[in-house]
């Protein structure tokens, strides 16, 4: 079968089409064919060989890849028959040696999810499931760490990325005001075809030198009260200041920071969003959704159950980046380069 593998660490043109053996489910598994592959942002730190925490470095050769989407095929001994050939959705969970970017994928039926139908009736997009197994998990999961009211005004940096486009419209759906940043006019865009009602929601370009202004225009006399940040670096740290950066606003106002990324590449992953302003420092709650100091996600079954019923009833609009499976390495160098909107599916 085809499968994209690497035998090296380096960049992204060390993914390379192959030919390996189909592999063969045991007790509890199925072999899954396979019409979408997810790829994530940690998927091209492993090529990298940067890789540390949560997963190791895999054994080379290796094919990445832990999300996945296509039809049931094979059944291992004591797997329930119902799931023969039903269309579904699985994370392969937190192994280093994915599988998942390969035409057929073993998983555990334990695993499983069965793709939810839409409002006329059709299973949800393969596409659009593999982005709410992982990227739809960890939003639904951040957005409870986040607690957001209809009182608060949200500023979502990276919105036009996979968890960006999802905390926009949700935060929209809770009734709060949103600050979405994303770089360039296309990606402002994407955002702005998202939502219905643009009322609520202000589009800033942070390609721009001076959009920190365009920001705190937005947001007036208000301050922000919770930065969802991806990001960390200076983009980071430069939206956290608007959280007491607003004209006329008490510099000491509270504000939240939910930090559940670190894009920028930062050393240090996890302190990488600390504002250089004391005041701001001095009065920010910071929550994490990631890293040593975030709450225990616990089960994740039920998170990616949300997302996937928010998919299927329209309540999210999943946006996709699709690229052709054969063309991994492209995928990964859009990725890196911020070229990018929504999830990264090779199909």
């Amino acid at each position: 079968m085809d499968a994209i593998r690497h035998h090296s660490f380096g960049p992204p043109e060390v993914l390379v089409l192959e030919q390996v053996p189909d592999p063969v489910p045991g007790p509890g598994e199925v072999l899954v064919d396979a019409v979408a592959h997810g790829v994530h942002l940690l998927d091209t730190s492993i090529r990298r060989g940067e890789a540390g925490p949560p997963l190791p470095l895999p054994t080379l050769p290796t094919v990445p890849g832990r999300e996945i989407a296509g039809t049931v095929s094979v059944l291992g001994d004591g797997v329930d028959p119902a799931w023969a050939g039903r269309p579904v959705a699985a994370h392969l969970g937190p192994v280093p040696d994915g599988g998942g970017y390969a035409r057929r994928v073993v998983v555990g039926a334990d695993r499983l999810h069965a793709l939810p139908e839409t409002p006329d009736g059709t299973p949800l997009d393969p596409a659009a499931a593999i982005a709410m197994i992982g990227t739809g998990r960890m939003a639904a999961y951040t957005l409870d760490v986040a607690a957001v009211t209809p009182d608060d005004v949200v500023v979502v940096t990276g919105a036009a990325g996979g968890l960006g486009t999802l905390f926009v419209q949700e935060a929209l759906h809770d009734g709060a005001r949103v600050v979405a940043l994303a770089g360039g006019p296309a990606k402002l865009a994407v955002l702005r075809d998202l939502v219905s009602d643009p009322g609520r929601l202000a589009l800033v370009d942070y390609s721009a030198p001076d959009w920190p202004d365009a920001a705190r225009t937005a947001l007036g006399a208000t301050p922000a009260t919770l930065v969802l940040d991806g990001v960390g670096g200076p983009l980071g740290t430069a939206a956290t200041s608007l959280l007491s950066g607003a004209e006329g606003a008490d510099a000491a106002g509270a504000g939240r920071l939910v930090a559940y990324g670190w894009a920028s590449g930062s050393a240090n992953r996890y302190t990488a969003w600390a504002p250089d302003d004391e005041r701001i420092e001095s009065a920010l709650e910071v929550r994490y959704a990631v890293g040593p100091d975030a709450p225990p996600m616990g089960d994740q079954r039920p998170y990616q159950e949300r997302a996937l019923a928010h998919a299927a009833s329209g309540r999210w609009r999943v946006v996709t980046h699709r690229v052709p499976f054969a063309q991994a390495a492209r995928a990964h160098r859009e990725l890196e380069e911020r070229r990018t909107t929504g999830k990264v599916v090779l199909v």
